[in-house]
């Protein structure tokens, strides 16, 4: 799949495709990185965004939250070091998926 910015004038086929559930989307995702009343600052919020979407793999929000951690003071090693969780995370879960993989493996096993 390739991704381009202009990609995102298509949210409007989604709008009028589902309105109420558009409308709840953004009021929540607005809420979520709004200004005010939040315990963790603007730049965490958003270098933990980074992180999230290097793990879902959203380009949209990868560009959008990169963008928004350096316009609220983050650094490139503190996003480079966001994407390494990131990595660090996935690469977690298939190993940890690897667990599961084991016991299915050893219980066929020891099944016969």
């Amino acid at each position: 799949m390739h991704y381009e910015s202009s990609d995102a004038k298509y949210m409007q086929n989604i709008k009028d495709g589902y309105p109420q559930g558009f409308e709840a989307f953004a009021a929540f995702d607005g809420a979520v990185f709004s200004e005010n009343d939040h315990v963790l600052s603007k730049k965490t919020r958003e270098l933990i965004a980074i992180a999230i979407a290097t793990t879902t793999q959203c380009p949209h929000c990868v560009e959008i939250h990169s963008r928004g951690a350096q316009k609220a003071g983050a650094s490139e090693q503190e996003i480079s070091e966001a994407v390494m969780v990131s990595a660090a995370l996935r690469a977690g879960g298939a190993v940890t998926h690897g667990w599961m993989a084991m016991k299915f493996f050893q219980d066929e096993a020891n099944s016969g």
